[in-house]
């Protein structure tokens, strides 16, 4: 005779507390595809580097990163990222109770030839030329 286990008798695991991230990396990884792994492993070297990156190359240096040299530029060059999947990921992943919060970049980018903007004027800089005038584009 077999006995017929209920839904009371199967006990559920506890979800594992590393559950959450194992499943983002998982997705993380889905976003990327060419040389994904080397892209992802890439990731990982910016992630765990003990001091702030100075260099691409030096990534390569990385314990996380277990491919050759070469390959970071490799990955770089022919690896692709879905930014949109990679979007949905981050705001699917982003906690409820964080404030929304939302970055604009004001800075600006000398572009002191530049004729996109025929309203523009001229000033004068001691210390900025263009092509050898102290007039610059402004």
């Amino acid at each position: 005779m077999t006995s017929r286990r209920t839904h009371k008798d199967v006990h559920d695991p506890e979800p594992s507390p590393n559950a959450a991230l194992v499943g983002f990396r998982r997705d993380l990884h889905g976003c990327l595809s060419g040389w994904g792994d080397a892209l992802f492993e890439l990731a990982d070297a910016v992630l765990c580097s003990p001091t702030p990156v100075g260099s691409v190359p030096s990534l390569s240096l990385e314990p996380v990163f277990r491919r050759s040299h070469g390959s970071v530029y490799k990955a770089l060059a022919r690896g692709c990222l879905d930014e949109e999947r990679l979007r949905r990921l981050l705001v699917a992943s982003r906690p409820l109770a964080w404030p929304s919060v939302f970055a604009v970049d004001a800075s600006t980018w000398d572009r002191c030839d530049a004729e996109t903007s025929p309203e523009r004027g001229f000033y004068y800089s001691a210390s900025r030329h263009s092509a050898g005038q102290p007039i610059v584009a402004g």
